[in-house]
C-alpha cells in the first residue's frame, strides 16, 4: 500500500517513513503542498491509498492543501495537527479530510487510522453507504428532509452540504428517530471498525452536524450511552415514491 505523507521536517519524515515501512506501507516524501498535489496527478504508478497531511506546511496552510487534494482526489486524507479544539477539526473535515490525529500520537494509532480509512475506501470496501435504505425513498424530520438514494439533506428546502461521514451519521439516526445509538455501534456501522480511538472523531462529526444543520437539539447526546435523534414537534416520516400509473 503507497502513502504519501506531507512533512517539512526532514528528521520527523525519515523516522516515520522507516516505521510505515516496518508495517508494510510504502511511503512516497513530499515537503510541501506543491510536492504533495504534483504527486498525487494521475500516472502510471499505484495510486496512493491515503495521504498523510500535517498542516504547518512552509508554503501554504494545510487546511488550504486539503481543499486542493479533494478537488483533485478522492484520496483519503488524513491530517496531522497539534490543533487540538473542536473548531480546527470539523473544519478539516468540511474541507474533505477522512480523519485526523493530534500530536503527539502513538504511532499504533496512527497505523490503526490509517488502515482504517483505506479499507474505507478500498472498492467493495466498507465505504458503502450505511443507509442503503428503500430505494426512492426520503425520511421527514421536520425542518429537515434527508434523501437516502441522492444523498441530499435539506432543512426548510434549503440544501444542506455533508461530507460523506456526515451523511452516513445522520441517516444512521433518522431512520430510527427517539432509538438510542450506543456509541459503539455508530462507529461499527458507520466507521465499520471496532477500534476505539474513533470515538474522537464520532464526536467533531456530531458537532458539525449539529453546526451545519443548526438545529443543535435534534442530536441528543444521551450521557454514558451514545446519541439519538430526537423527533421533532412536526413528526417524523417516510415517503416513498408513487407506483407508475398502469
Amino acid at each position: 500500500m503507497r502513502l504519501l505523507l506531507v512533512e517539512d521536517d526532514d528528521h520527523v519524515a525519515a523516522a516515520l517513513s522507516a516505521v510505515l515501512a516496518k508495517h508494510g506501507l510504502s511511503v512516497v516524501h513530499a515537503r510541501n503542498g506543491e510536492e504533495a498535489l504534483k504527486a498525487l496527478l494521475p500516472d502510471r504508478a499505484e495510486p496512493f491509498a491515503v495521504v498523510l497531511l500535517d498542516l504547518g506546511l512552509p508554503d501554504q496552510d494545510g487546511f488550504e492543501v486539503c481543499g486542493r487534494i479533494r478537488k483533485l482526489c478522492a484520496t483519503p486524507v488524513i491530517m496531522v495537527t497539534a490543533r487540538s479544539d473542536v473548531r480546527s477539526r470539523i473544519h478539516g473535515l468540511n474541507l474533505g479530510a477522512d480523519d485526523y490525529v493530534v500530536k503527539p500520537y502513538d504511532t499504533g494509532e496512527l497505523l490503526a487510522r490509517i488502515h482504517a480509512v483505506s479499507r474505507r475506501n478500498a472498492p467493495g470496501g466498507a465505504e458503502q453507504p450505511a443507509d442503503e435504505g428503500v430505494p426512492g425513498e426520503a425520511l421527514y424530520l421536520g425542518a429537515v428532509t434527508v434523501e437516502l438514494p441522492t444523498r441530499q439533506v435539506s432543512v426548510d428546502g434549503a440544501a444542506v452540504p455533508l461530507t460523506r461521514k456526515e451523511f452516513d451519521l445522520l441517516a444512521l439516526l433518522a431512520q430510527r428517530p427517539g432509538v438510542v445509538f450506543r456509541r459503539e455501534q455508530i462507529i461499527s456501522e458507520v466507521w465499520r471498525t471496532s477500534w476505539e480511538g474513533t470515538g474522537r472523531t464520532l464526536e467533531v462529526h456530531i458537532a458539525s452536524l449539529r453546526a451545519k444543520l443548526r438545529m443543535p437539539a435534534l442530536i441528543e447526546t444521551v450521557r454514558g450511552v451514545g446519541y439519538r435523534l430526537v423527533v421533532p414537534a412536526t413528526g417524523a416520516g417516510r415517503r416513498l415514491p408513487a407506483s407508475p400509473a398502469s
